[in-house]
């Protein structure tokens, strides 16, 4: 079974925000810098990714979704908080 779920939910509207981080503690410390750094206050979702052929975990790259109804995240500034860490914002 994948430890894999799934990111994209055709009835949610406004904006989703993805980024890509190299790692778990990466992405944790991605989401936890969200509400300082641009006043979230929905918990966002850390999701394991696997990259195609690969079974270990070491070989994982991890997202964190940010449902952004409004609209109001500004993309440039996620993206240089992902970078930070080595990681992107993915488009969508």
């Amino acid at each position: 079974m994948s430890d894999n779920v799934r990111v994209i939910d055709e009835g949610l509207t406004g904006a989703r925000h993805i980024l890509v981080l190299p790692d778990r503690d990466a992405a944790e410390e991605v989401a936890e810098a969200l509400p300082g750094r641009f006043g979230t206050t929905q918990e966002p979702q850390l999701v394991r990714d696997a990259l195609a052929g690969e079974d270990d975990a070491e070989d994982a790259q991890w997202l964190v979704v940010i449902e952004d109804p409004a609209g109001r995240l500004d993309p440039t500034a996620l993206d240089a908080l992902a970078d930070e860490y080595d990681g992107w914002l993915e488009a969508e």
